[in-house]
């Protein structure tokens, strides 16, 4: 894709997202397309994950809860990729507790101002939202222990940058939790060219193998991507019929760890006496 293309692709994804942001109290616009108020629960997300973050902080712009695979323990460092209005963030933040630190970026800054101020109204003070690219991260090398991203990265129209520059940012032994979504079949000629199909994580989408493929090109290992057990119901209730062609699922994956102990097996018969 050429630079002007990619650009091209952010200005329509951002755009779409700023007027989500500025409307959002009237609009309930999922990642996707419309979703009524209250379907994160049909995400995965708890009764308590929703009333533990701040009122406006769920978009419904997800496909997925990257918060239930992270298994994030106290005290890590976590960083959300299209961090958007701070919902999962804030979930994280409360996973990490005070001794932890979690890190939004997002491209658009109304998201990021939104952001910011769903901080303020709850005093969050282990949460910081940056106005960035996910393919260019404000962020140092090897400072992060889990990466999280909630339908973000099919809008992407670089994605394998996005995985080298999260490869970078995650310390050795570092992991993926994201929540997206993967092609199945060909997208129809007519929905790639749409921009509503677009930023509705529809025409941008990659297919399953190359994801994978593009994981293990710039080192990540153990990497799995799984198809979400209600993927049909999530995605038709953005396009009716959408569920043909794309499917939303988990990708998981890790960067090697050179100081971790390595399993051995022994092939000498004193191994086996």
């Amino acid at each position: 894709m050429s630079d002007l293309t990619a650009d091209k692709t952010r200005t329509i994804v951002r755009e779409h997202y700023a007027n989500v942001s500025t409307n959002a109290a009237s609009a309930a616009t999922g990642c996707c397309g419309a979703m009524p108020a209250g379907q994160s629960r049909g995400l995965g997300y708890s009764d308590n994950d929703l009333t533990a973050v701040p009122e406006g902080a769920d978009l419904g712009l997800g496909c997925g809860n990257p918060n239930a695979i992270a298994a994030l323990e106290p005290g890590e460092t976590v960083l959300d990729l299209g961090s958007g209005g701070g919902f999962d963030s804030f979930l994280a933040a409360r996973a990490v507790g005070p001794t932890g630190r979690v890190i939004g970026v997002d491209m658009t800054p109304e998201m990021i101002s939104r952001a910011r101020e769903n901080a303020r109204k709850v005093e969050a003070k282990n949460v910081e939202f940056r106005l960035g690219e996910i393919e260019h991260l404000p962020v140092a090398d090897q400072t992060i222990d889990a990466i999280l991203s909630n339908c973000v990265i099919n809008l992407s129209p670089e994605k394998e940058a996005v995985f080298s520059e999260a490869l970078r940012v995650l310390k050795p032994g570092g992991r993926l939790a994201i929540s997206d979504v993967v092609a199945i079949a060909p997208i129809p000629p007519e929905l790639q060219t749409q921009a509503a199909a677009l930023a509705g994580c529809i025409a941008g989408t990659a297919p399953l193998e190359d994801l994978e493929a593009m994981l293990a090109n710039v080192g990540f290992v153990d990497i799995r991507v799984t198809i979400a057990p209600r993927s049909a119901e999530i995605v038709d209730s953005w396009l009716v019929g959408a569920s043909k062609f794309v499917a939303s699922a988990t990708i998981e994956a890790r960067r090697v760890d050179p100081n971790a102990p390595r399993s051995t097996s022994c092939c000498e018969p004193s191994c086996c006496t």
